[in-house]
Protein backbone atom coordinates (compact mmCIF):
# COMPACT_ATOMS: atom_id res chain seq x y z
CA UNK A 1 0.00 0.00 0.00
CA UNK A 2 1.62 3.36 -1.26
CA UNK A 3 1.30 6.17 1.26
CA UNK A 4 -1.35 7.95 -1.08
CA UNK A 5 -3.34 4.68 -0.03
CA UNK A 6 -2.81 4.98 3.10
CA UNK A 7 -3.71 8.80 3.97
CA UNK A 8 -5.48 11.31 2.44
CA UNK A 9 -3.66 13.86 -0.08
CA UNK A 10 -4.34 17.07 2.27
CA UNK A 11 -4.65 16.48 5.88
CA UNK A 12 -4.57 19.20 8.58
CA UNK A 13 -1.60 19.46 10.71
CA UNK A 14 -1.23 20.53 14.10
CA UNK A 15 1.22 22.20 15.64
CA UNK A 16 1.35 21.54 19.36
CA UNK A 17 3.86 22.41 22.45
CA UNK A 18 4.90 18.84 23.29
CA UNK A 19 1.83 17.71 24.55
CA UNK A 20 0.49 15.86 21.10
CA UNK A 21 0.34 12.74 22.76
CA UNK A 22 -1.96 14.55 25.03
CA UNK A 23 -3.58 16.56 22.60
CA UNK A 24 -4.57 13.49 20.51
CA UNK A 25 -5.60 11.39 23.38
CA UNK A 26 -8.30 14.12 24.42
CA UNK A 27 -9.51 14.18 20.58
CA UNK A 28 -9.71 9.93 20.37
CA UNK A 29 -12.01 10.51 23.68
CA UNK A 30 -14.24 13.33 21.90
CA UNK A 31 -15.12 11.53 19.07
CA UNK A 32 -16.81 8.23 18.36
CA UNK A 33 -15.21 6.13 15.39
CA UNK A 34 -11.92 7.33 16.52
CA UNK A 35 -8.50 6.18 16.26
CA UNK A 36 -4.83 6.52 16.67
CA UNK A 37 -3.00 5.50 13.06
CA UNK A 38 0.75 5.55 13.38
CA UNK A 39 3.16 8.06 15.28
CA UNK A 40 6.64 8.38 14.62
CA UNK A 41 8.54 8.41 17.53
CA UNK A 42 12.61 9.76 18.29
CA UNK A 43 14.71 6.91 18.48
CA UNK A 44 17.72 8.87 19.34
CA UNK A 45 18.87 11.87 21.46
CA UNK A 46 19.47 15.35 19.38
CA UNK A 47 16.29 15.61 17.64
CA UNK A 48 13.39 18.11 18.01
CA UNK A 49 12.03 16.06 20.70
CA UNK A 50 13.22 13.73 23.46
CA UNK A 51 14.81 10.25 22.97
CA UNK A 52 11.37 7.72 23.06
CA UNK A 53 8.67 11.08 22.95
CA UNK A 54 6.23 11.29 19.86
CA UNK A 55 7.44 13.43 17.56
CA UNK A 56 3.88 13.13 15.09
CA UNK A 57 1.14 11.27 15.46
CA UNK A 58 -1.00 10.57 12.71
CA UNK A 59 -5.20 9.91 14.03
CA UNK A 60 -8.59 9.71 12.50
CA UNK A 61 -11.74 11.53 14.19
CA UNK A 62 -14.86 10.52 13.07
CA UNK A 63 -13.62 9.99 9.20
CA UNK A 64 -11.22 12.64 9.06
CA UNK A 65 -7.45 12.14 9.12
CA UNK A 66 -5.32 14.71 11.27
CA UNK A 67 -1.33 14.98 12.23
CA UNK A 68 -0.49 15.90 15.36
CA UNK A 69 3.47 17.38 15.93
CA UNK A 70 4.67 18.03 19.38
CA UNK A 71 6.82 21.23 17.47
CA UNK A 72 7.96 23.18 20.84
CA UNK A 73 6.15 26.67 21.41
CA UNK A 74 7.06 28.68 18.27
CA UNK A 75 3.46 28.35 17.16
CA UNK A 76 0.28 29.01 18.85
CA UNK A 77 -3.39 27.94 17.30
CA UNK A 78 -5.41 31.17 16.48
CA UNK A 79 -9.35 31.27 15.69
CA UNK A 80 -8.66 31.92 11.71
CA UNK A 81 -8.65 28.27 11.52
CA UNK A 82 -11.93 26.40 13.21
CA UNK A 83 -12.73 22.93 12.96
CA UNK A 84 -16.55 22.56 12.38
CA UNK A 85 -18.73 20.01 14.51
CA UNK A 86 -22.04 19.25 12.57
CA UNK A 87 -24.74 17.75 14.87
CA UNK A 88 -27.80 16.34 14.13
CA UNK A 89 -29.98 17.29 17.83
CA UNK A 90 -29.29 19.43 20.32
CA UNK A 91 -28.12 16.40 22.90
CA UNK A 92 -25.04 16.25 20.23
CA UNK A 93 -24.22 20.02 20.26
CA UNK A 94 -24.56 19.61 24.27
CA UNK A 95 -22.35 16.42 24.56
CA UNK A 96 -19.64 18.04 21.83
CA UNK A 97 -20.03 21.45 24.10
CA UNK A 98 -19.24 19.99 27.01
CA UNK A 99 -16.19 17.54 26.43
CA UNK A 100 -14.42 20.12 23.85
CA UNK A 101 -14.71 22.71 26.71
CA UNK A 102 -14.27 20.55 29.34
CA UNK A 103 -10.47 20.72 31.43
CA UNK A 104 -10.07 24.13 30.63
CA UNK A 105 -11.84 25.31 27.32
CA UNK A 106 -12.98 28.69 26.94
CA UNK A 107 -16.72 29.43 25.03
CA UNK A 108 -16.64 31.37 22.73
CA UNK A 109 -19.72 33.28 20.73
CA UNK A 110 -22.15 31.72 17.76
CA UNK A 111 -21.36 28.04 18.47
CA UNK A 112 -17.16 28.74 18.45
CA UNK A 113 -15.05 27.51 21.40
CA UNK A 114 -11.44 26.84 22.06
CA UNK A 115 -10.56 23.39 23.82
CA UNK A 116 -8.29 23.45 26.39
CA UNK A 117 -5.21 23.40 23.70
CA UNK A 118 -6.28 26.47 22.55
CA UNK A 119 -7.78 24.63 19.15
CA UNK A 120 -10.33 26.61 17.95
CA UNK A 121 -13.95 24.39 17.34
CA UNK A 122 -17.68 25.52 15.95
CA UNK A 123 -20.47 22.81 17.18
CA UNK A 124 -23.36 23.84 15.13
CA UNK A 125 -26.74 21.98 14.12
CA UNK A 126 -26.22 20.34 10.59
CA UNK A 127 -29.01 22.45 8.83
CA UNK A 128 -27.33 25.46 10.52
CA UNK A 129 -27.96 27.53 6.89
CA UNK A 130 -31.61 26.99 6.97
CA UNK A 131 -32.21 28.14 10.67
CA UNK A 132 -30.42 31.09 10.62
CA UNK A 133 -32.15 32.28 7.50
CA UNK A 134 -34.24 34.75 8.74
CA UNK A 135 -33.04 37.95 10.56
CA UNK A 136 -34.19 37.57 14.13
CA UNK A 137 -32.76 34.23 13.81
CA UNK A 138 -29.37 35.32 13.00
CA UNK A 139 -29.89 38.53 15.98
CA UNK A 140 -30.48 35.16 18.19
CA UNK A 141 -27.98 33.03 17.16
CA UNK A 142 -25.46 36.18 17.85
CA UNK A 143 -25.99 36.76 21.26
CA UNK A 144 -25.61 32.81 21.87
CA UNK A 145 -22.39 30.97 23.12
CA UNK A 146 -23.31 27.48 22.90
CA UNK A 147 -26.18 27.04 20.56
CA UNK A 148 -29.51 26.30 21.12
CA UNK A 149 -31.59 24.78 17.65
CA UNK A 150 -35.12 25.31 19.86
CA UNK A 151 -34.38 28.77 20.18
CA UNK A 152 -33.32 29.37 16.54
CA UNK A 153 -36.47 27.47 14.98
CA UNK A 154 -38.62 29.98 17.33
CA UNK A 155 -36.73 33.01 16.59
CA UNK A 156 -36.91 31.49 12.40
CA UNK A 157 -40.83 31.11 12.51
Amino acid sequence: MSVMEKYARITPFLWFDGNAEEAVDFYLSVFKNSRRLNELRMTADGGPVAKGKALTIAFELDGQKFTALNGGPMFKFSEAVSFVVRCETQAEIDEYWAKLTSGGGKEGQCGWLKDRFGLSWQVVPARIGELIKSPKAMQAMMGMKKLDIGVLERAGA
